[in-house]
């Protein structure tokens, strides 16, 4: 197996760029893709890969740094395969090119790419490195003598279609499988993805169209610009449903947040994963019929649902028994074949979080956090500007803060967590049984009723607690309480403030701001429809704007 010393000693740790244009791009002539691998070089990249012998011959008499030769050549297939044969690569080397990269993908391997490589190596006396797509054809090429895998194909094979980003993951998979450099490549364009692929263990850096296609980074801000305008279009509008405990809202919702219509039913919350599937499908029904009637069509639907959620796929990946057989439920693709719409699926907290950023207290804000008072407690966070998910689509989970060691049991299973302190039950259980329900408690509170406001004092010292780790934690700027345990309920945004004051290091430097959300009743409507209006936007943002090189010559499908 050949060693590191194979490799230029310049590639370690840095770039390499990728000198390549599409067919139709004015700039598909080896002068300029000469002149653009110049201009690599002036600004400190440290090799080139550069398609064809004649690309590359006019880039090897502009600079003296190695270069990466490939070859595309269509083959009976119908598809592109990157250097098919050892005569393309001797053309290759005899222009100028001092490293081979060669398809090792199984496709690649069909066509003899494992066999190729080594008689590369042997004959042609360079290093060969492989294009790969799995971790599998990693380990194949490194057996057959690979002195590198990129990660260049990964997305562009059948196997791997699913995959849109750069993933730093992967790249440490491989750096811990195999024992020979990994180069990463592809879907790389921001300094955050080097980074995070340097951290990851790659030996160096490949980056093409972030750089080199002027008509592909033109669109990324075209797309931008569009995006803005289709976002500012007060026209469009979504179908937003909030899936509760207890009830189901459902909206239309216009991109500025402005609600044409709102309906609620009860929620069929113990009847199980179809029945609550069933009763998502009419809702919507319902909200198209009254789109339909008033000659509106809606862009998306949105919903937001007690659980945890993988926004990617829109599968509820975690719930407790709040909702049994929730767990593992896919509304999204459900509702998206029933009705024809992009459906984009978040956890209710998250949704408030998105709603306050989008339409309510927190759009000046870039740290705030965001805590449901319902049937359940929910946390939705946002850091530095973004929403925070977690690794696993389990953060925020605020709820399930323990406050009491070995205290009430909680439907996730522990015992002792916020949810069962600071919930609907835990209000009227401080209210020692003289109220009928928790709006007839704050009512009470209000009037200065004392067992009332006792019971809100309670409520607020256990809501306290949690709320003070996420505060020492987080550092927010805002502490935005929705549900309908905080509507009309100034005695508890005191008590919860004053509460705070004794556990929160540091108060008086905090200037923490702790309000109620003034979204009211429809804060979870509204929330699931500016998930839908985000989601389609960064679907348009990613579709329309795709950066990386892809080995193919194909730009991502718009429609």
């Amino acid at each position: 197996m050949q060693t590191l010393a194979r490799l230029p000693d310049e590639f370690c740790g840095r770039l390499i760029v990728s000198c390549q244009a599409f067919e139709s791009s004015p700039f598909r002539e080896p002068a300029s893709m000469a002149r653009f691998a110049r201009a690599a070089v002036q600004g400190g990249a440290r090799g080139i890969r550069a398609n064809g012998p004649e690309d590359i011959r006019a880039i090897r008499e502009a600079v003296d740094v190695p270069i990466v030769g490939i070859w595309k050549q269509m083959q009976l297939d119908g598809e592109i395969l990157i250097t098919p044969s050892l005569e393309a690569a001797r053309e290759l080397v005899e222009a100028g090119a001092g490293l081979i990269a060669l398809d090792c993908t199984a496709r690649g391997q069909k066509y003899g790419a494992l066999d190729r490589l080594r008689r590369i190596r042997k004959e042609l006396g360079v290093p060969v490195l492989a294009d790969i797509a799995t971790i599998k054809e990693a380990v194949q090429a490194a057996k057959a003598g690979a002195d590198a895998v990129l990660s260049t194909l990964r997305g562009y094979t059948p196997e791997t279609r699913h995959v849109t980003r750069f993933e730093p993951s992967f790249i440490a998979d491989l750096v811990r499988v195999i024992r020979i450099p990994v180069i990463a490549e592809g879907r790389i364009d921001t300094a955050d993805q080097i980074w995070e692929a340097l951290d990851a263990g790659a030996f160096a850096i490949i980056i093409g169209g972030a750089i080199t296609r002027p008509e592909v980074i033109t669109q990324k801000f075209v797309s931008a610009i569009d995006d803005w305008h289709r976002s500012a279009d007060p026209q469009r509008t979504f179908i937003g449903i909030d899936l509760g405990g207890s009830s189901t809202k459902s909206g239309l919702v216009t991109n500025q947040g402005e609600l044409l219509w709102q309906s609620a039913a009860p929620t069929p919350w113990n009847g199980g994963r179809t029945v609550l599937l069933e009763h998502l499908e009419k809702c919507v029904a319902t909200g198209m019929g009254v789109a339909r009637d008033r000659g509106i069509e809606p862009a998306a639907i949105g919903l937001a649902t007690a659980g945890w959620v993988d926004p990617n796929s829109g599968e509820v990946v975690y719930a407790t028994e709040n909702l049994p057989e929730w767990t593992g439920a896919n509304p999204a693709a459900f509702l998206g074949k029933v009705f024809g719409l992009p459906v984009a699926v978040e956890n209710d907290a998250n949704a408030l979080a998105v709603a306050e950023k989008h339409f309510g207290a927190a759009k000046n804000a870039s740290d705030f956090v965001c805590i449901t008072l319902g049937t359940g407690v929910g946390g939705g966070v946002y850091t530095g500007g973004r929403l925070n998910r977690g690794r696993h689509f389990f953060a925020n989970a605020l709820g399930h803060v323990p406050v009491v060691p070995d205290g009430e049991p909680c439907t996730c299973g522990k015992s002792g967590c916020l949810e069962q302190y600071a919930n609907t039950s835990a209000l009227m259980r401080y209210g020692s049984g003289n109220y009928k329900s928790c709006e007839e408690v704050v009512t009470a509170a209000n009037s200065g009723d004392s067992t009332a406001r006792g019971a809100i004092q309670v409520f607020a010292r256990y809501l306290a607690i949690g709320c003070a780790c996420v505060v020492n934690l987080l550092d927010p700027e805002m502490l935005i309480l929705g549900g309908g345990l905080a509507q009309n309920n100034p005695l508890l945004i005191s008590a919860l403030t004053e509460e705070l004051a004794k556990r929160v290091t540091v108060w008086p430097q905090r200037h923490l701001r702790v309000q109620a959300s003034a979204l009211g009743y429809s804060a979870g409507v509204l929330g699931a429809a500016a998930v839908a209006s985000t989601a389609v936007s960064a679907c348009f943002s990613t579709n329309g704007a795709s950066l990386d090189l892809a080995p193919h010559e194909t730009v991502c499908d718009t429609r």
